[in-house]
């Protein structure tokens, strides 16, 4: 019964942060951030606080648990 309920959580966290790293923007700021400076605007002070923040803390959590549980499945312990 624990493994099944392990690989369901498994299958909700990889859904989860395919989704998480589509949802985030890329990194290059094209030509107008390198002509204005974007560490200078109020979005690159508060990034942490943004919503690109909360993205990029989120898939950080979602990607430890999907390594935790990658090497609980693969151990293959008797879960039962």
């Amino acid at each position: 019964m624990l493994a099944v309920i392990v690989k369901i959580v498994y299958i909700i966290v990889c859904i989860a942060l395919v989704v998480l790293v589509l949802m985030q923007e890329g990194k290059s700021a094209g030509l107008s951030g390198a002509i204005n400076g974007v560490a200078d605007t109020y979005w690159g002070k508060n990034k942490g606080r943004s919503m690109e923040g909360t993205l990029n803390k989120l898939t950080i959590v979602c990607a430890a648990l999907f390594i935790i549980l990658s090497a609980v499945l693969s151990l293959g312990l008797n879960l039962a």
